[in-house]
């Protein structure tokens, strides 16, 4: 793996105001995730990791102005982040380290304009204001407003120019069964948040009531609604399979990794059943570093990969 500085140079960022603020940007998702920083490090062409750490920072930043708060604190600080990536967009300039980053990304890699705004439209309606899924058509709502405008405004930068139809519709896919898998992974601590993430309906079709959940009863019942909703996230997962062939080559290897590791996820939450309504279920340690260890011997035996299909 190149050093950052290393890294900079190759990605064509020379400037010292410029590569302090990709540094800041890149710090930041460290202290974050650091496993999807670190996936980016070793695994995608280097040319490509300045631009997505700093999409990446970006999208978390929304995610934490729109989460975190009551409704007035979440409304004002996205009316205020909006404002200022309006103008960090249409100027390269910004007081914020991470929006001149991102800025600079967008700019050079051709990323539109409109997938950022929609993102930070989302931002302020669809997670902002969430109150749960009456129905499936809720859901996929949600995803349309909120959760894949996120991923492109972050996956969207690998492609030069942004991505085209069938590539934003990949990642569409992808969208749908990584939201499905997240949520049923985090079902506890979004019941402890307040927060229900399965579609009302579908509780009533099994005859689970949102207590049962935040009970955590072991009932027959929740037994069942759990399974259904783990069947259709593995059907989701199944129906993005393609997305591998619709990234650019660079990023594959990261992509591939992935989606490995939502599979290992969902079958960690089939395999615990209701008790991943006391606990979030994560990734552990030992099936992401077999996962990482098995990308980077396929990286090295693939040889150099080239930032362009």
């Amino acid at each position: 793996m190149p050093s950052w500085r290393t890294t900079l140079t190759g990605a064509g960022i020379s400037a010292p105001r410029r590569r302090a603020d990709y540094t800041h940007a890149a710090r930041r998702v460290l202290r974050r995730e650091p496993a999807p920083y670190l996936t980016l490090r070793l695994l995608a062409a280097p040319p490509l990791v300045p631009a997505l750490v700093a999409g990446l920072a970006f999208m978390n930043r929304v995610d934490d102005v729109a989460e975190n708060g009551g409704p007035a604190r979440r409304a004002s600080g996205l009316a205020a982040l909006t404002e200022r990536t309006e103008a960090a967009l249409a100027t390269g300039e910004s007081p914020d380290p991470l929006l001149r980053a991102y800025a600079h990304a967008v700019r050079g890699r051709g990323l539109p304009v409109d997938r950022v705004t929609r993102f930070l439209e989302g931002a302020a309606t669809a997670e902002a204001t969430f109150d749960g899924f009456a129905t499936e058509r809720d859901f996929q709502n949600y995803l349309d407003a909120y959760a894949w405008p996120g991923v492109m405004v972050f996956t969207g930068l690998q492609y030069q120019g942004g991505p085209d139809e069938e590539q934003a519709m990949g990642w569409r896919r992808f969208v749908d069964a990584a939201q499905r898998v997240d949520f049923l992974a985090d079902l506890a601590g979004d019941l402890a948040d307040g927060r229900l993430c399965v579609p009302r309906d579908r509780l009533a079709e099994h005859g689970v009531t949102r207590a049962d959940l935040e009970a955590a009863r072991d009932t027959p019942a929740v037994r069942g609604l759990l399974a259904a909703e783990c069947l259709r996230a593995r059907t989701a997962l199944r129906a993005a399979e393609g997305i591998v062939d619709l990234a650019e080559p660079g990023l594959r290897p990261v992509v591939t990794t992935m989606t490995e590791l939502m599979g290992h996820q969902l079958t960690a939450v089939e395999r615990v059943g209701t008790r991943a309504l006391r606990k979030d279920v994560g990734y552990g340690l030992v099936a992401p570093l077999r996962t990482l260890g098995r990308a980077l011997l396929r990286r090295r035996a693939a040889g150099p990969v080239s930032t362009r299909r």
